[in-house]
């Protein structure tokens, strides 16, 4: 293989130890040197200057797991001397039934110097900082809905129908009486009571659903868990704000990411969380969305086109997408929502909400790209691309209701008059 690179380092990164394989010179048989380091940081930094000394200007590594972190941190701080890729592991799998560190460390190295890998996005560590705070209040928020099930669950358990009646059992009134139920003092006269604004309107529903037999370990399982519930909505309400403050530098794109369709502040910011301001290691729109995990599979052979599951890209990205793009479906009179529903009308519902989420995924391109505003098209732009297809569409539909052509020209409006 030609040579594109002549000095290079190839690292299989484990939890307790990294094998470092270094090729030296552009011949074909460059000068082979392996080592093998702790993953210590003390360790990575001895790596770090090793490399430096034997003159190693790319280095790179499989970004399996959580390992290769700190090792990329600590070669980062080489001050731009050492280009650091982390590739794809299912890029770069090697020939069955040759397996071992020194073989991975040297099979990366061999095909970086021959210029095969592509590097994975890795964002700048302001960036990377946001992305962590982002993911944690995620889980936190997930958290937070399991529980909100599982008290749901011990509450049917008791016998309590209150989801029956409630339209949200975690408003104001439905925590309310949770807590009394829990705190066990109050009757079921007086539990009613603690209803708010329209739900008083169902007093004698809510009386009903509250008749229940309560045992003592149902009201001690209610506290725990409600005292849980309040803990993480504490917490959440936290990490909100230290993320305001991490993300107050880039306020310019995330306004821009909150001005598409179904993307609140708090999902441009997780968004933005997962991408950063620079685009540079996407050439392309496509390209973006095929990160994101959002755009369709690829499948033809022969000339042929056959349907191809969806590329998994950025799972955290993904969902985010996921979830703006159904909010968005829901906002009447916008391109996305025409286009959710024709896509709807022949496709399954998911497969045609991950189309409206790649379609969002190019508005996120877009946005932080050129640094403009979301343009909705409108929900008449389909139509308006081909009005004469779409003339002969609706005079079809008409003839198959069994309108005859001389019933539908009664129906157009009649011609003015002449100009005289």
């Amino acid at each position: 293989m030609e040579v594109a690179i002549a000095n290079v380092c190839g690292l299989d990164v484990h939890e307790a130890l990294v094998v470092a394989c270094v090729l030296i010179g552009d011949g074909p048989r460059p000068a082979k040197t392996i080592r093998t380091f702790s993953a210590m940081r003390r360790d990575l930094i001895a790596l770090r200057e090793w490399l430096i000394t034997l003159k190693v200007t790319h280095v790179v590594m499989e970004g399996t797991g959580i390992y290769w972190r700190p090792v990329y941190e600590v070669l980062e701080g080489a001050g731009g001397a050492l280009d650091i890729a982390v590739v794809n592991a299912r890029h770069v799998k090697n020939v069955p039934g040759r397996k071992s560190d020194v073989i991975d460390a040297e099979w990366l190295a061999r095909l970086l110097r021959s210029g095969l890998l592509r590097k994975s996005f890795v964002p700048a560590p302001a960036i990377r900082a946001l992305r962590d705070l982002s993911r944690y209040r995620r889980m936190l928020v997930q958290a937070q809905t399991t529980e909100k099930n599982r008290i749901l669950k011990l509450v049917e358990t008791m016998g309590i129908k209150l989801a029956s009646v409630a339209s949200d059992v975690f408003g104001t009134s439905g925590t309310a009486m949770l807590e009394a139920i829990a705190e066990g003092t109050k009757s079921t006269e007086q539990i009613a009571q603690l209803a708010r604004s329209a739900l008083r309107q169902k007093l004698p529903e809510l009386r009903l659903a509250l008749e229940c037999t309560i045992q003592s370990h149902h009201r001690t399982m209610l506290r725990d868990q409600l005292a849980r519930l309040h803990a993480t909505a504490a917490e959440i309400a936290k990490y909100d704000c230290i993320l305001q403050e991490h993300a107050a530098p880039y306020a310019e794109w995330i306004a821009l990411l909150g001005t598409i369709d179904g993307v609140k502040h708090t999902a441009a910011i997780e968004i933005f969380a997962e991408v950063g301001p620079d685009l540079a290691s996407f050439p392309r729109e496509s390209n973006f969305a095929s990160w994101a995990g959002t755009s369709p599979g690829l499948n033809e052979s022969a000339g042929k086109k056959k349907r191809g599951r969806r590329r998994r890209g950025n799972p955290y990205l993904t969902s985010i997408l996921v979830e703006c793009a159904l909010a968005a479906t829901r906002k009447k009179g916008t391109y996305l929502s025409d286009k959710y529903r024709r896509l709807k009308a022949r496709r399954p519902t998911l497969v045609a909400l991950f189309a409206i989420a790649n379609k969002l995924a190019g508005a996120v391109y877009r946005a932080i790209a050129t640094r403009t505003s979301y343009r909705d098209l409108g929900a008449a732009y389909l139509d308006r691309r081909n009005p004469v297809r779409t003339a002969r569409t609706l005079l079809k539909r008409l003839l198959d209701l069994g309108l005859d052509r001389s019933a539908l020209l009664q129906l157009l409006p009649s011609p003015g008059p002449s100009p005289t």
